[in-house]
């Protein structure tokens, strides 16, 4: 990796100038950052190339590489609905090993533990390095320093975004298609690996060069729904199978059994009600992480003795989400992303179960998006600190360990709240500043935990709203100081080095932090 060249951003964060021979802009500030230009755009394409009989079909996924034009250095999407149940990618990485292909950018929406080995890619060339969230192994992979290039971490309408206006050119999209025609028509409501939608590769099918669905439920044309239109396709293909879509629902999604853990749900779901953003026609949406599932369920029964009906909620959708749709404490769930087998039968069954993409849901580069209008989130956090700024993607320990998510967009809801333990196996989720910077304070407006409430001093209204409550509100700092004193103080510091293996890029494209790489301690 060249020598690299950091400067402090807005945040006061050191970052890099430029990541994998792009120039990098500095984070400036929430809504600080204003676009120029024109969107990017395909190359035209013409019926002429395609065959009439609508068929595109090819063997198999490394016939539809080549066919595709693949070569070195290219970079290669896949979308990540199934999850930990994905078998595509690696197919994918495996058949560009077999055709003798290097230094290939890899551009997912999302990796899991599934894709570990692609890390022997990486020590074998075929892959260069990976731009997407990385959970798990390929984090560790990355923040031990051993990729060649700079990772780069977006959220879901980041990804859109950088698509859209031209920072990524995806060379080849790889869509898995729990259905889909010769055509090319794809969608995830039917098939052995059903998994709801697949809104994450919409970008991918609309901007990409070539664009290949792979399917292990190949139908005669219409495949109806498309969710991945077949005017937008160039090769179809086949394998055994995409993917357990069992694995959808991985460790994020289970609900909590932890007592601490329900009471931060209770209380969470009880905030929500008693400032009034609980009120008819209102919209929430919930993380897929235990306590967010549990908090959901503390807010239906609360909806039902209340007689509250929302408008909307967001998805990604439970079993949950379901339950509310089907007993009519909602009109819609506008789904981005399914966590469970019961959304997958949801989506399928209800009309008022709607899919949805990036695009509509959270690209900021657009004309407004979905994220604005709820009137409430319920998100995790790794780390939060005493200025309310917020890390989902590393631990304490410098480990790069998750993804964003959606998790940067949702912020821009008119309450964002997060239901965190006060610490974590003895290690203090509060801190004095987080590791690395993923949300801005300024739009984090609550915390709850186990041992108190604390609500952001800019949301004046908040703290009136909650004003002779029984509800335990305290300071972050009171929090904090509690919390320390329990656990014997603050975390130990990673030992990190100089060299940047990762870039944290904020919702508009701006480069907001760095993840640096870990050392062994010595």
């Amino acid at each position: 990796m060249p020598e690299q060249k950091l400067v402090k951003n807005a945040a006061g964060r050191m970052v890099p100038t430029e990541i994998n021979g792009r120039e990098a802009i500095p984070y400036k500030g929430v809504a600080k950052h204003r676009p120029t230009g024109t969107k990017a755009a395909p190359a035209l394409s013409t019926v002429m190339d395609y065959p009439d009989s609508g068929d595109k079909t090819v063997p198999d996924i490394k016939a539809a590489l080549k066919a595709a034009g693949l070569k070195d250095g290219m970079t290669v999407s896949t979308h990540h609905h199934l999850r930990n149940g994905d078998f595509v990618a690696n197919a994918v990485f495996d058949a560009a090993a077999e055709l003798g292909v290097k230094d290939l950018r890899w551009f997912p929406s999302a990796s899991f533990p599934c894709h570990a080995p692609i890390i022997e890619h990486m020590k074998n060339g075929v892959v260069h390095h990976i731009e997407g969230s990385m959970n798990g192994p390929l984090g560790r992979y990355c923040t031990e320093g051993n990729m060649r290039g700079m990772g780069v971490l977006r959220s879901h309408g980041g990804r859109y975004r950088a698509v859209q206006d031209g920072d990524v050119h995806i060379d080849i999209a790889v869509i898995a298609g729990p259905t889909a025609d010769p055509f090319g028509n794809a969608n995830g409501l039917t098939g052995p690996a059903a998994c709801g939608l697949i809104g994450f590769a919409l970008a991918d099918s609309e901007y990409a060069d070539k664009v290949i669905v792979v399917t292990d439920n190949l139908i005669d044309f219409p495949c109806v729904p498309w969710q991945i239109q077949g005017n937008n396709v160039d090769i179809v293909t086949t394998m055994p199978a995409i993917g357990d879509a069992s694995k959808i629902v991985s460790g994020t999604t289970q609900i909590t059994k932890s007592p601490d853990r329900l009471r931060i749900a209770e209380m969470t779901a009880r905030f929500v009600k008693e400032t009034g953003i609980m009120h008819d026609g209102f919209s929430f949406q919930g993380g897929a992480g235990g306590t967010s599932l549990s908090f959901a369920i503390f807010l239906m029964e609360m909806m039902k003795e209340e007689g509250i009906k929302a408008r909307f909620v967001r998805g990604g959708s439970t079993q949950y989400l379901t339950q509310m749709l089907e007993e009519g404490l909602t009109d819609y769930i506008l789904d981005g992303q399914t966590f469970d087998l019961e959304g997958v039968r949801s989506m399928r069954e209800n009309p008022g179960h709607v899919n949805t993409s990036p695009f509509t849901s959270y690209n900021y580069h657009g004309k407004g998006n979905f994220a604005t209008m709820l009137d409430c989130v319920v998100l995790g956090a790794t780390e939060v600190d005493v200025n309310f700024n917020a890390n989902v993607v590393t631990h304490s320990d410098g480990y790069l360990l998750h993804g964003i998510g959606g998790w940067q967009n949702c912020l821009f809801s008119k309450c964002t709240i997060l239901p965190i333990p006060a610490f974590r196996d003895r290690i203090p989720v509060i801190v004095d500043e987080v590791t690395t910077l993923v949300g801005p304070g300024e739009l984090i407006d609550v915390i709850v935990t186990e041992r108190g409430i604390a609500i952001n001093p800019l949301r004046e209204d908040l703290l009136a709203a909650v004003a002779g409550s029984d509800l335990p509100i305290r300071t972050i700092e009171e929090i904090k100081a509690e919390v320390d004193e329990l656990v014997g103080g603050a975390p130990e510091k990673p030992n990190l080095g100089e060299k940047v293996v990762a870039a944290i890029e904020w919702v508009d494209g701006t480069v907001i932090d760095s993840v640096r790489q870990v050392l062994p301690k010595e």
